[in-house]
């Protein structure tokens, strides 16, 4: 009786990026810490005993909580990718991080600079953090979505302008968001909001969009650091290569 050959799945990886993803192996353990430390921050909302939970737009009030979602979605399609080696769930998983990343990045530059100022101007006294979900919140997103993307991703091919109006498309939303929750709720999320003018809040939010566009192009700068820049110049645009 004739044997059917076994045919392996092809693994879809891109010239410059370091490592194979997706894989069984060190993608995959990276996609899980990382769903693992975002789902226990999920976690411990449901069990901070806040007035923002049972206020009108729960914790997704919060810039932080918006970005934290986008990369729990980014990391659960890499663990999709890892696990079936479906080169859909990889594509998913960086579209999203083209947003998540620089997201997540500015989040962390401006938590931990106005902390260091007035830690009241992003939260209360009465519910200040402690060190682990602290970091986990405001640090480790960051962390993983930036390994994520120089060790495991493909070099970004979105545009400078492209990114500054995809970023101020989604700082006015959030503001519309906040403003919306802010006639249910009389009060904003982050008491800075409190201290500034309609115009003072719009600029704010247009610095937002602007540090995010810098934030792309930083990634950028640190991911063709890191591979190289002539090859990031040369094969960004070439297709995913399989690796038999």
């Amino acid at each position: 009786m004739a044997r059917h050959p076994i045919h392996r799945h092809p693994l879809h990886r891109h010239a410059l990026q370091r490592l194979t993803s997706p894989s069984r192996s060190l993608s995959l353990f990276l996609h899980v810490l990382g769903v693992a430390s975002f789902s226990y921050n999920f976690h411990f909302l449901t069990i901070w005993d806040t007035p923002f939970s049972a206020a009108y737009g729960w914790h997704f009030q919060f810039l932080t909580i918006i970005g934290l979602s986008a990369a729990l979605v980014a990391f659960a399609l890499g663990v999709a990718a890892d696990l079936t080696l479906f080169p859909a769930f990889f594509h998913a998983k960086n579209a999203v991080a083209v947003v998540a990343t620089p997201l997540e990045v500015v989040i962390s530059i401006l938590y931990w600079g106005i902390r260091l100022i007035d830690s009241a101007l992003l939260m209360p006294g009465e519910f200040k953090l402690a060190l682990l979900p602290d970091v986990g919140f405001h640090l480790a997103p960051a962390v993983f979505l930036t390994l994520d993307l120089v060790l495991f991703s493909p070099p970004w091919t979105i545009s400078a302008y492209g990114t500054m109006a995809l970023s101020t498309v989604l700082a006015f939303a959030y503001w519309y968001w906040v403003e919306l929750c802010f006639s249910h709720n009389g009060w904003y999320p982050y008491p800075l909001f409190e201290l500034l003018s309609t115009v003072q809040r719009a600029g704010l939010f247009t610095f937002s969009a602007g540090l995010v566009t810098l934030s792309s192009a930083g990634l950028k700068w640190i991911y063709a650091k890191v591979n190289g820049y002539e090859k990031a110049k040369a094969k960004a645009w070439k297709p995913l290569k399989k690796v038999e």
